[in-house]
């Protein structure tokens, strides 16, 4: 059986444009995540609090990051994109965050294939609005499960690609062979 985090390309154009696989669609409370083993898409949980996502939330494949899981990635667009669809994402920024002590990135892109997004190209042209309800929801919507998370900055594209090249750089040292 296919796994997509190991068997799927990051992309062509990585690491400015890469593939995000979606596993969580704006304006829901479902909390799905990839099953590491076998592929497939597991509902862990709906969420405590009464909020929604405010973005498309999944990973960027044949990534790896110190928490064991794959790059995490917000892609901005006008839809909800449904679970396990492959999305050409143009990076644009990143929010570090800490959860539960542990760092855990937050790479945030644009759908490159949505005209309402695609034309931005670097998180500063973000609504400040809207990054204030990023770092919300984030705060907040493990608040109910007494769990601490803590955003700590929004960075720019340059220091976005970085931490991409490096979830890169880790899943090559983990996994030589590609997860086999």
């Amino acid at each position: 059986m296919m796994n997509p985090w190991h068997d799927v390309s990051y992309g062509e154009n990585a690491p400015e444009v890469v593939e995000g696989i979606i596993e969580i669609p704006k304006n829901t409370r479902a909390k799905y995540e990839l099953d590491k083993d076998c592929g497939l898409l597991r509902m862990d949980r709906v969420l405590y609090s009464s909020i929604n996502y405010p973005a498309n939330y999944g990973f960027i494949p044949r990534t790896f990051c110190d928490d064991g899981d794959p790059l995490d990635i917000l892609v901005l667009s006008q839809i909800d994109v449904v679970p396990m669809c492959i999305v050409e994402s143009k990076v644009i920024g990143v929010m570090g965050m800490l959860d539960e002590g542990e760092a855990d990135d937050k790479i945030i892109a644009v759908a490159a294939n949505d005209m309402s997004v695609n034309h931005i190209n670097d998180i500063t042209e973000l609504a400040p609005h809207f990054i204030k309800e990023l770092q919300s929801f984030f705060e907040d919507y493990k608040k109910l499960e007494n769990k601490t998370v803590h955003v700590e900055e929004f960075q720019n594209k340059e220091a976005a690609i970085k931490i991409v090249e490096q979830a890169f750089k880790d899943y090559q040292q983990k996994y030589p062979y590609g997860g086999k």
